[in-house]
């Protein structure tokens, strides 16, 4: 794990948080509505201050999100200031700009990212290839098998392979078929293999898997590699200026398409697992479960995605936060209870039937969403707990 790189991803991303609600702080004051309370994260409160200009600012202990608080902010409050008092205008932009904060935001480490090496993560990934070049290649170790060649010589997980080939006839390997390659020529033959850990740079020699141990073994249900490795390839892809906006823009509608077919696949895995309770069908619970939470992450789960892209260089965790920004976006325009969409759509619902919601039927739904909210947190980060630990 690169510590800095870590550090810097979490900073990140709790400033997508600050990022959001100064949307809405920002907008508010700029259509009369006064601020209360910026808080980062949810109560009970760590630390507060109260400002020259009255408002209090806030750290709190819950790493859920963060808040504005606004002078009235029931719908109905009619006070100076107040958000109730706000034009239906008014409250529509205050309610969205963090969702356009966040938008901006990922769009903008986007084209960033494209300018210095953007890295190529996503099967079909939006490029402008005539705009753009391959800056950077390299092939990472995921994984070794079991008493292979790789496992004698004690590769490991995120080793990078620089160079493969038998003595003499040492060949840089930069993509997964040059590794392919390189190893099948080499089969049966005591080997070199020049690789990365930790940034330090080791040589060792192994003889690899014959073609006739390989070829067996594709047979079976445990096949082996020559090497006996998982390879990946790194690839980062670099634009010139006006390619770098084109390319986020490109790739931002691609994210938010991938994110709602996402969103897709966990409501029906939901779907199945509820159906799967109340028949009794344990296979059906558990695959809906499986389908569920494979496309959500809580806290736990952003941290190790954190954690992994701090292996890989700043690109791939500016990637990363870029993604997670994008995915802020769209989840608090959506209808969900308790967050920024959820309340919008509420209030221009309520609007178009001409029936401004009471104070305290706002609050009962709000509570109601946020308590659902909360749990479905604390389910996926139990679910995160099981996955990565």
């Amino acid at each position: 794990m690169s510590i800095p790189i870590l550090i810097v991803g979490l900073i990140l991303f709790i400033g997508l948080i600050i990022v959001h609600e100064f949307g809405h702080f920002i907008v508010a004051r700029r259509n009369g509505v006064e601020a209360e309370e910026f808080g980062i994260f949810f109560p009970p409160r760590l630390f507060r201050h109260r400002t020259k200009r009255g408002w209090l600012f806030s750290i709190n202990l819950l790493p859920l999100g963060g808040f504005v608080k606004l002078k009235g902010e029931h719908d109905t409050d009619v006070a100076p200031g107040s958000f109730g008092a706000a034009s239906l205008w008014a409250k529509t932009k205050i309610m969205a700009a963090g969702v356009m904060m966040n938008l901006v935001v990922g769009m903008f480490l986007l084209a960033i990212i494209a300018w210095i090496g953007l890295p190529q993560l996503i099967p079909g990934q939006y490029n402008v290839k005539y705009a753009s070049h391959i800056s950077h290649q390299e092939v990472l170790i995921t994984a070794v098998e079991p008493n292979s060649p790789a496992a004698t010589i004690d590769l490991k997980p995120e080793n990078q392979l620089i160079a493969v080939g038998v003595p003499g006839q040492l060949k840089p390997v930069n993509t997964v078929a040059e590794l392919q390659h390189q190893t099948k020529i080499s089969a049966g033959k005591n080997t070199e293999i020049v690789y990365k850990s930790n940034g330090v740079e080791h040589i060792k020699f192994v003889k690899l898997q014959s073609d006739a141990v390989v070829n067996a073994s594709l047979k079976t249900k445990q096949p082996k590699g020559y090497l006996g490795v998982v390879p990946t390839e790194l690839t980062l892809r670099q634009y010139n200026w006006w390619g770098g906006i084109v390319e986020s823009v490109g790739l931002t509608v691609q994210i938010i398409k991938l994110t709602f077919i996402g969103l897709g696949h966990a409501l029906s895995g939901l779907g199945e697992m509820i159906a799967g309770l109340v028949t009794g069908n344990t296979v059906a619970r558990q695959h809906g479960q499986k389908v569920a939470s494979s496309q959500v992450a809580g806290p736990v789960g952003i941290f190790v995605i954190l954690k992994d892209g701090s292996l890989l260089g700043y690109q791939y965790m500016l990637f990363i936060i870029a993604v997670i920004s994008l995915t802020l976006a769209i989840m608090n325009i959506l209808p969900i209870p308790a967050l920024d969409g959820g309340r919008l759509w509420l209030t221009l619902g309520s609007r178009a039937i001409g029936m401004p919601l009471s104070a305290s039927i706002e609050e009962v739904v709000n509570a109601i969403g946020m308590m659902i909210l909360l749990t479905l947190i604390a389910l996926v980060t139990l679910v995160d707990v099981h996955r990565f630990f």
